[in-house]
């Protein structure tokens, strides 16, 4: 018989995926072995975020929009029981990357993803450890 997932499971593996491929992709455009927008990593790093806080929101039974704004999806957090650690504002710089880096360019400059991907990797281990089956 099929075991079916639990949502919070789900989203969280699928913000595994988002990290996994943003690094890679991060990795490959460093390198110069592939020509990327860099807003790519980052929306990529956006999404594993939104799916981290959706993830620990669902375990909680908390209801959430289907928004990709991850300041509402912290408030939300910040109002329930749990108590998680992040760095606001640097999580909440990576909302522009949610819809307007897939159609514009955010930035003329080369940005450096890096410092999102310690705050995010913190943010999916506190997820995990939220959603943990």
């Amino acid at each position: 018989m099929a075991e079916f997932l639990r949502q919070s499971i789900i989203l969280l593996n699928k913000a595994k995926t988002d990290f996994m491929a943003a690094k890679l992709l991060h990795e490959n455009f460093i390198s110069g072995s592939v020509e990327i927008d860099i807003e790519v990593v980052c929306f990529h790093l956006q999404q594993c975020a939104e799916k981290s806080l959706k993830a620990i929101l669902s375990e909680k039974s908390i209801d959430f929009p289907r928004v990709h704004d991850l300041e509402l999806l912290l408030n939300l957090v910040d109002q329930s029981t749990m108590k998680i650690v992040v760095d606001r504002d640097l999580l909440i710089e990576l909302n522009d990357f949610a819809i307007e880096g897939r159609y514009s360019i955010l930035h003329d400059d080369l940005i450096s993803a890096l410092d999102y991907f310690s705050e995010i990797e913190d943010l999916m281990n506190q997820a995990t450890l939220i959603v943990a089956p």
